[in-house]
């Protein structure tokens, strides 16, 4: 985590960029192999029939919604989501949080939920520590799921899990991406301000996943298979190219189905 200790140590905003541009810098020198396996991983379910999903709760959903119907992203990516537990949008926003650690919901949500074996579900949560995501991931795979998790590895050294199980997300993955965040998410400190601040996990998380669909779009195409992608909706053509993708795959978008 990087530190300052007052003014002269040059603008905050600027201390921020750079620990995100290191942390950047460390995950495609340090996960590069990882991240080709997930990719891989999404183009092998691609091309077998699967259908894709991402899941994450509090602000580690907003990666996982950056997946869904995005510009430039694999159509077949769904979310899978836990009501009270997308983003912060539920009232109070400390039930989101609350919900992490309740046992037996992720097993209730995917008996619900259209997965099926032979899908892909990516997991987002930056300690991995809580009930929900290991549960989720645990209950996947017992489904026939291959499951990719992204989450900071520094908390199985640093924190003890909350499932029952006495496990970390991490050891129900079949691929492992480290975003390389402290303990913490906060990249900044200042002696004039008694809390660490500057959380940079959305960013590298984002980062992350947005290099593992290149991956299986380019390994998709090294196949000979055309990649499934959304062009955006505001340049000319944009709109009759997704609905003919919408039409093509219908069975295995979820978010076009009313």
């Amino acid at each position: 985590m990087g530190a300052t200790s007052g003014a002269d140590d040059g603008r905050l905003s600027d201390r921020f960029l750079d620990a995100a541009i290191g942390l950047l810098a460390r995950v495609r020198d340090e996960e590069a192999d990882a991240v080709a396996a997930a990719g891989a991983l999404l183009a092998d379910t691609v091309a077998d029939g699967g259908r894709l999903f991402a899941f994450g709760a509090g602000h580690s959903s907003l990666a996982a919604q950056d997946l869904v119907y995005r510009a430039g992203g694999l159509a077949l990516m769904n979310l899978l989501a836990v009501p009270g537990a997308v983003g912060v949008d539920v009232m109070p926003a400390t039930l989101g949080s609350a919900l992490e650690r309740v046992d037996g919901l992720a097993s209730a949500v995917l008996a619900t939920s259209p997965l099926r074996a032979g899908d892909a579900l990516v997991i987002i949560s930056l300690s991995g520590r809580n009930a929900l995501p290991v549960e989720m991931a645990m209950t996947a795979r017992a489904r026939g799921v291959k499951v990719i998790g992204v989450t900071s590895v520094a908390y199985t050294r640093e924190t003890k899990p909350r499932h029952s199980s006495g496990t970390f997300l991490k050891d129900h993955c079949d691929v492992v991406l480290d975003s390389k965040i402290a303990v913490g998410d906060a990249e900044l400190t200042l002696d004039t301000i008694p809390a660490p601040f500057a959380p940079a996990s959305t960013v590298v998380t984002s980062a992350i996943l947005q290099s593992v669909m290149a991956e299986a779009a380019g390994n998709l195409a090294s196949r000979g298979i055309e990649p499934p992608l959304l062009r955006s909706g505001n340049v000319d053509g944009g709109l009759a190219w997704n609905d003919q993708v919408f039409e093509q795959y219908a069975d295995r978008i979820f978010y076009q189905q009313g």
